[in-house]
């Protein structure tokens, strides 16, 4: 699908989304639309509500903080799945070993760690930042232990025929296997990074888009909390879009990332 045509009919199904809302929220089709707009609010309220923090500039200090805690998040849940992935996909006995474990910490809920993260680290942003790592961490271990475990044993073993060491093995044969599964993994961790970010900040913080998120909750104000997610949303979107700009500027060899730049 052209890029053209594809913005066109992703910006239809906002537009479609937008309009459905308005009229659940406003008419009677749906019921009483003073009940309905109490706990869905309207697009316009919320418009204004988005319009009225960005205007006021109340809303930068809370985007900043979040965007710092999901950043260190993503960067350091990353780093460390990518290292401990190829280092445990290539030491297969050293894997074998702490794969239950790992599988274990994995299963853990988060939300119980919460709590945990913040009695160790405080209120500040550092127990959001922990909170985030353990939703990214995971996520890319496995993508990259699955991606270096799928190697083409051809080309493996081609490149060690031609006098290839460990070093270059994994810069031209280990680390392009990888990259689509790690791409793959970086999408979904963005989200779960923020999620982490504002999780912790819903449950104890002075700062934040999930602090905005709980403080209109903590009001009833439904206009804050879908203002707060519409903001939270468009928020990930543009990470994910930056993620997607890398992609396709280091996987400019794989026939999807070309045509897709056609």
């Amino acid at each position: 699908m052209r890029q053209p045509y594809l913005f066109i009919m992703q910006c239809a199904v906002a537009v479609v989304t937008i309009l459905f809302w308005q009229v659940v929220s406003t008419t009677h089709l749906f019921g009483d639309p003073d009940t309905l707009s109490f706990f869905f609010s309207t697009p316009k309220d919320v418009a204004l509500r988005i319009w009225t923090w960005f205007w006021s500039g109340t809303i930068w200090y809370n985007l900043w903080i979040t965007l710092l805690e999901s950043a260190l998040a993503f960067i350091i849940g990353s780093l460390g799945g990518i290292v401990f992935g190829f280092w445990f996909a290539r030491r297969e006995k050293l894997g074998a070993v702490f794969d239950p474990y790992v599988k274990a910490a994995n299963a853990l809920p988060r939300v119980v760690l919460a709590p945990i993260f913040t009695l160790w680290f405080g209120l500040g942003i550092w127990s959001k930042v922990a909170l985030g790592v353990t939703l990214v961490f995971f996520i890319v271990f496995f993508n990259v232990y699955q991606g270096v475990k799928e190697v083409d044993r051809t080309v493996l073993s081609n490149a060690r025929m031609l006098g290839m060491d460990e070093r270059q093995l994994l810069r031209h044969v280990y680390l392009p296997s990888a990259l689509s599964w790690m791409f793959s993994s970086l999408h979904t961790s963005i989200g779960f990074a923020v999620v982490g970010a504002v999780v912790g900040e819903y449950l104890g913080s002075a700062g934040g888009l999930g602090y905005l998120i709980q403080q209109a909750e903590g009001m009833f104000d439904v206009a804050g909390v879908f203002a707060g997610m519409v903001v939270l949303a468009a928020f990930v979107i543009l990470i994910d879009w930056g993620v997607t700009l890398v992609e396709r500027r280091l996987l400019v060899w794989r026939p999807e990332a070309s045509q897709t730049q056609r």
